[in-house]
């Protein structure tokens, strides 16, 4: 029986552990996810003496420090956590579909190489980017829905079943898969996300320098949490800057704009046909710093989410590697 590994972990192991390291590092950053959202869809000129929505919902934020105060206070601590369930489950379902395909395809095209040799930088990224877009079109919905619960005013705000169920009736069912087309263009982001990972983790990597037996080589030692965390800092940062414009496109297309919005200003304002439409929008209105509205704290949470998933990853597979090896005893048993 082969001995089980990190790298020989089946596919259905890889998305485990992937999942429930996307859900815990989420759950720790909801609150600057939700923050981050809001940021992104705003789309008027924020003061800080703006006044408040009819229903005590503020309509505008200054910046991270000003939405904590503003939320926190026409809200509670609830406000911080609005579509949570919709948020974890977007998550783990999109983690889970990526991890898995990931590792169905890098394994499948692993067989087919010749002589044993390492998969290049640039078909990492297109195996990551085809894993990708496979996990979009299962959870592109789930990803609506959370937006709209994410951004809509405090009285407008309903549980995840009755906000999709609205979509449906608004939009039809295309509407549940509003911003798939700039999600695919984002593919490319978990993709130069763990291609630089792998490659930042080799580049940390002391080389080891002890004795080598003929034909055999001595493994580097494993990184720390705190490099690994590192490398997944960096690694995501990169990725998350070449990303943003259309990151920022894809959150306003799914967003659905507050009605005191709409009739205050008598026109659909937040409406968008499509990513060109709102990156022409914002070219417009801020120039290319429009394109890059809210990118501090995109690049705050993107980075403590990525760091932190791929840290507990790396920690919990050992545990999943466990409990594959148990199973497999029970079964020869």
């Amino acid at each position: 029986m082969a001995r089980l590994s990190k790298e020989t972990l089946p596919p259905f192991g890889q998305a485990l552990t992937g999942a429930t390291s996307a859900a815990l590092a989420l759950l720790c950053v909801y609150p600057l996810d939700t923050i981050k959202t809001r940021l992104q869809v705003q789309t008027n000129k924020p003061t800080e003496t703006k006044d408040l929505q009819p229903d005590g919902t503020p309509d505008s934020y200054v910046s991270v420090v000003d939405a904590l105060k503003k939320i926190y206070s026409s809200e509670g601590i609830r406000g911080f956590y609005a579509g949570l369930g919709a948020g974890l489950l977007g998550q783990t379902s999109t983690n889970f579909a990526y991890f898995y395909w990931y590792s169905f395809i890098r394994k499948f095209y692993q067989r087919r190489i010749k002589g044993g040799r390492a998969i290049s930088t640039p078909m990492e990224l297109v195996l990551g980017a085809l894993a990708a877009a496979i996990a979009q079109l299962f959870t592109t919905p789930i990803a609506v829905t959370a937006t709209r619960q994410q951004t809509a005013s405090r009285n407008e705000r309903k549980s995840m079943l009755v906000t999709a169920r609205e979509v449906v009736q608004e939009d039809g069912w295309t509407g549940l898969w509003k911003g798939l087309r700039p999600s695919l263009v984002l593919v490319v982001n978990p993709s130069i996300t763990y291609g630089a990972f792998e490659r930042i983790k080799a580049w940390m990597a002391p080389t080891s320098t002890g004795p080598k037996c003929a034909g055999q080589s001595t493994p580097a030692p494993a990184l720390s949490a705190v490099q690994v965390f590192l490398a997944g800092a960096l690694s995501k940062t990169l990725a998350t800057i070449i990303t943003y414009p259309y990151i920022m496109a894809k959150v306003r297309l799914q967003w659905k704009p507050p009605k005191t919005l709409l009739e205050g200003s008598g026109q659909a304002e937040g409406i968008y046909t499509s990513a060109m439409d709102v990156l022409h929008r914002a070219w417009k209105q801020d120039g290319w710093l429009g394109w890059y509205k809210g990118m501090g704290t995109q690049i705050t949470k993107a980075v403590l989410t990525q760091a932190l998933l791929l840290m507990i990853k790396d920690k919990l597979e050992a545990y999943v590697i466990f409990l594959f090896v148990m199973l497999r005893r029970a079964r020869t048993v």
